[in-house]
């Protein structure tokens, strides 16, 4: 009952800043309840991407993505976040172009930890693995508790690796400015089947299907690919299917970030310690270019607008 109470009242509060505190229509609120009966999603503040630096690189690494984005950070802890005896310095970014979880390990890291993408915040733990079970995922971490709440690591059609979390204390962020993407590479044998679980599981929507997108974007601009993108309560995803011949460093980033000037913001992550693997790139209405930042998180940046 306690754990239900708590997620009761996580929904009302993320309802109550989304919908409610913004002057939203009854129509408008009335989908958010839709959401909320066919979703354990509770906002994309709270779905974060999982970065594993470098040994010691961690302070690096904020201090360049703060610079870049803006934003805020905890404190560093260290401590255990796998079932298995591990050890890591972990540290949450808040920033407006998406949250982070960073971590750096000090012992070896589990398999298959590092492996997942995100985790993605449940308004209920237990419903959200049975729905992503019955969705077609597997399961490939079962539940286990950490220091702050609950935890699993799920598996889409595709080898797509999410994890599932809940916190004993509900968290409060601020809603993002610029909701980040989920950046999806398959192939032709597998999109299907993840897009049937995927969708099932966020309660997603296609909202574009290019099957002659600019190979531009994903370093190949005399050649066409199949761009997926999707809009869920878990944010966005862009699925890329292509054939698996990828120039580095596509397919190494997880998440695309969207800002309001790429020019300032690469010179930002330049003079901040990032270096510019590619691009940027402006074909077909988009611009986007891919950056490796210290610690070796990689992420696309993009226009805002051009990924829509």
């Amino acid at each position: 009952m306690k754990r239900k109470a708590m997620a009761r009242m996580l929904l009302a509060l993320t309802v109550a800043l989304s919908v409610v505190g913004s002057g939203a229509p009854s129509s408008a609120r009335d989908a958010a309840a839709a959401a909320r009966d066919s979703t354990t999603a509770v906002g994309p503040q709270y779905d974060t991407t999982h970065v594993y630096v470098t040994p010691g690189a961690v302070d690096a690494f904020v201090a360049s993505w703060t610079a870049t984005f803006g934003g805020t950070h905890t404190d560093k802890v260290l401590t255990s976040v796998t079932p298995t005896p591990s050890k890591t310095e972990s540290e949450l970014v808040m920033s407006p172009v998406g949250t982070l979880s960073v971590f750096d390990f000090r012992t070896p890291a589990p398999y298959p930890f590092g492996a997942e993408r995100t985790g993605w915040l449940m308004s209920d733990f237990d419903e959200g693995v049975r729905r992503a079970r019955q969705s077609g995922a597997q399961l490939v971490v079962a539940p286990f508790d950490d220091p702050i709440g609950r935890d699993a690591i799920v598996q889409f059609p595709g080898g797509v690796n999410a994890q599932l979390y809940w916190h004993t204390t509900a968290p409060s962020y601020k809603p993002l400015k610029s909701v980040p993407d989920n950046r999806v590479y398959l192939t032709a044998d597998s999109v299907n089947r993840f897009l049937g679980s995927y969708l099932r599981f966020t309660g997603g929507r296609v909202v574009s299907d290019h099957r002659a997108a600019n190979g531009g974007d994903i370093g190949l601009p005399k050649e066409k690919y199949r761009r997926i993108a999707i809009r869920s309560p878990f944010g966005n995803t862009v699925v890329s299917v292509t054939d698996g011949h990828l120039p580095y460093p596509f397919g190494r980033e997880t998440t695309g970030y969207g800002v309001t000037d790429l020019a300032v913001t690469l010179r930002k992550a330049e003079a901040a310690g990032a270096k510019v693997l590619w691009g940027p790139y402006t074909g077909h209405g988009r611009s986007n270019a891919v950056v490796r930042f210290p610690g070796g998180y990689v992420a696309e940046l993009h226009q805002n607008g051009d990924h829509g």
